[in-house]
């Protein structure tokens, strides 16, 4: 079974930047989707970047200009830059990987703590 690993999560102050990675652990694994989504405390998990294999990006508003996804080797890993962090970006982000609409993987999450 494909596991997703996530890392780069972490504590940073206001304004300071992470990078976000996730691989497949089966190499012969290519999503048509990646993506990631967070979830804060007492909140849904939402949406924050998607990125399809024909390098077609999404974004939820509250992160365009701050957040940039891009992929590795064909879908088998992405990653998530973020800059200009806000205190209310702390969540945990978890990596998602689809493929044909059958294949579903979410990783564990990997906590992200933004200090004022």
């Amino acid at each position: 079974q494909v596991q997703l690993v996530e890392s780069g999560g972490g504590l940073v102050q206001a304004g300071g930047s992470l990078r976000l990675s996730c691989a497949a652990s089966r190499s012969f694994f290519r999503a048509n989707t990646m993506g990631w989504y967070r979830q804060a405390p007492g909140k849904q998990r939402e949406l924050v970047a998607t990125i399809s294999s024909s390098g077609s990006t999404n974004y939820a508003d509250s992160v365009k200009g701050r957040f940039t996804i891009s992929n590795g080797d064909a879908l088998n890993t992405v990653y998530l830059q973020m800059n200009g962090l806000k205190p209310e970006d702390t969540a945990v982000y978890y990596c998602n990987a689809q493929r044909y609409g059958i294949y579903n993987y979410w990783g564990q999450g990997t906590q992200v703590t933004v200090s004022s």
